[in-house]
């Protein structure tokens, strides 16, 4: 049996959650270990092949600060990466150029065990404005095993590197929920203002929100304000909305905020007519469940991959939505499905070379 690190976000979003998932439910015989808090235990009960090594135990944090005084980053994660047969860096938004990305790319750089197997899965590359933070991370990803970016736009960026591939995002392999369609809108929501190319446009972003949440109720629609990710203040979010709701429409909303259970979450998608989704992972969960999907673009990684999929139909992003009609978001249910059987049925790509590593102590593995 292989022992794999794994590292991903682990700050409780409900998108890279739901990638730990399908890496741990493809490959049921490997052992992976997850570097994160010890909550995750509770998402994760029911996937015994993922031990969590708690990165808020106090003793752990004491010996990474006593290490980053003498430039050793990430002290205890690399121990536990040593013991492993080889690394998996999992997620989407990995490598935004931000003010401290030399930082950023040093903890990058101990995550790679020399002479071990490592791999990079469905991220996204950018936004970025400075060639030497490209420059220096195409150093990097050259000591890689394998790399699949989940837009094209990344991918023609490492192309001309032999181990650089391109599959759709991890989520369109996730198993199927039981699908239903009620009469309930998810409004997926964001805070935009602690995205730094989106400061100033809370006030008009919730305004516009309430205004398409009132529009459907009075349509005879179940609102359901959503959020993904607590930590990110989704559920900041969601309450700004809510007060710009009459009261009288109480009766025909309610919220919910992702904490821990997964499948709770992506069944409330399932179970919606429509999703308008200022979250990536709203868009993403609600083609694969069916349902028609308003995009509210709120980065590249979103407008990049609606453009891989040919999604063509309406949507807006923060630079037109002070025009925004909700009566066009309304409109927009006859006209926004789109089919991705394509892409479910091409779900394996993402793991192809890993299954070549994999497989031999993982026979239960999904590898048609």
């Amino acid at each position: 049996m292989k022992k794999v690190m794994v590292y991903a976000y682990t700050q409780f979003n409900l998108g890279d959650d739901l990638f730990i998932k399908v890496l741990s439910e493809r490959y049921p015989e490997t052992t992976f270990m997850l570097y994160a808090p010890k909550a995750y235990k509770r998402i994760f009960k029911s996937h015994p092949n993922i031990r969590i090594v708690a990165s808020n135990n106090i003793i752990f944090k004491g010996l990474n600060f006593i290490f980053r005084r003498f430039h050793v980053y990430s002290f205890t994660r690399r121990l536990v990466a040593k013991s492993c047969d080889m690394s998996i860096q999992i997620g989407g938004s990995l490598f935004i150029q931000g003010e401290n990305w030399r930082e950023e790319l040093q903890h990058n750089q101990t995550m790679k065990i020399p002479n071990k197997p490592f791999f990079l899965l469905g991220a996204n590359f950018g936004p970025f404005t400075n060639h030497q933070f490209y420059s220096e991370y195409k150093t990097l990803f050259r000591t890689y095993t394998d790399i699949c970016f989940r837009e094209k736009y990344s991918y023609d960026l490492f192309s001309d590197l032999s181990q650089v591939r391109i599959a759709d995002d991890l989520v369109f392999q996730l198993k199927k929920p039981a699908i239903t369609s009620q009469k309930t809108l998810i409004l997926s929501v964001i805070k935009p203002s602690l995205r730094k190319h989106l400061a100033g446009y809370d006030a008009i972003y919730y305004r516009k929100m309430a205004d398409i949440a009132i529009y459907f109720m009075e349509r005879g629609y179940h609102v359901t304000l959503m959020g993904f990710c607590q930590i990110e203040q989704d559920d900041e979010a969601v309450e700004m909305i809510r007060q710009q709701i009459p009261q009288a429409y109480a009766h025909r909303m309610t919220t919910y905020i992702y904490t821990t259970n997964i499948d709770e979450a992506v069944q409330h998608i399932a179970e919606s007519a429509f999703v308008v989704a200022s979250r990536f992972h709203a868009m993403i969960l609600g083609w694969i469940t069916g349902k028609g999907v308003f995009p509210i673009v709120y980065s590249s990684k979103m407008a990049n991959v609606m453009h891989d999929v040919g999604f063509n139909g309406a949507h807006t992003n923060f630079d037109t939505i002070q025009t925004l009609a909700a009566e066009d978001v309304f409109a927009s249910i006859r006209t926004n499905a789109i089919d991705v059987t394509q892409r479910v049925q091409n779900k394996k790509s993402h793991f192809d070379v890993l299954d070549r590593y994999l497989k031999k102590s993982d026979p239960r593995a999904n590898l048609s």
